[in-house]
């Protein structure tokens, strides 16, 4: 029985002490971060300089406006998201529109109207994201809001163009461009939110999702249409 015992030990020890140290020892190594996402940077983005952020950023605005100005790739919008265009767009356009009448200047000082663009463009925009929600849209809250808001610069252009129009003395022939203009915005808006937004939308419920979207760049165009000073 000892004999038994003593066999197991050894073949136990041989087993253990053949194993050569040098195959254990080594330097752990820590591989590199595979992406989560498409389009997620390879660096960290804590680790770069401030400047170089700020530019990367300015440039992905810029891209987006581009596609909303040539709207063929239909998930330009919908891949990496922000909110930074839209609310440089509203902004801008509420500076613009406050105090389009004289007499709320001097009681209001045009804060009111300057609300009122916020409003309509930010709560506008989730009413009518919450809408294709509803109808069974399959992107994202966000995304549709950045969408929604990203569109926005037609009419923006159309409201700059429209508000060099009225530094000179107006007549109907002006405010006829002033309208053309306007009604060109307009269209472009929505044709290129559909763009985005067409595909995400339950093919028997389209027109349903077309509709919000019309009248929210609807009441916007009439804004910049009614700006007269």
């Amino acid at each position: 029985m000892a004999t038994m015992v003593d066999a197991k030990l050894d073949m136990y020890d041989d087993t253990i002490y053949a194993v050569d140290p040098q195959h254990v020892e080594g330097e752990m190594t820590v591989g590199t971060r595979q992406k989560a996402n498409i389009g997620e940077p390879d660096f960290n983005t804590l680790d770069e300089p401030i400047r170089d952020t700020i530019l990367r950023d300015v440039r992905a605005v810029g891209k987006k406006f581009y596609h909303v100005l040539y709207p063929k790739e239909k998930k330009s919008l919908l891949k990496e998201w922000d909110l930074w265009g839209p609310l440089v767009l509203c902004t801008f356009m509420a500076m613009v529109l406050q105090g389009s009448d004289d007499d709320a200047i001097n009681k209001n000082d045009g804060g009111p109207e300057f609300a009122e663009v916020f409003v309509i463009v930010w709560i506008g925009s989730m009413i009518v994201t919450l809408n294709s929600k509803l109808l069974g849209g399959n992107i994202s809250f966000f995304q549709s809001v950045c969408v929604l808001g990203y569109c926005l610069l037609p009419t923006t252009v159309a409201l700059i163009i429209c508000r060099i129009i009225l530094l000179v003395e107006q007549t109907l022939v002006w405010f006829i461009l002033r309208f053309i203009i306007t009604i060109i915005g307009f269209l472009w808006a929505t044709y290129a939110s559909m763009a985005f937004l067409g595909d995400s939308q339950p093919a028997g419920r389209k027109a349903l999702a077309v509709y919000p979207i019309f009248l929210f760049y609807f009441i916007i165009s009439w804004l910049v249409i009614s700006h007269s000073t």
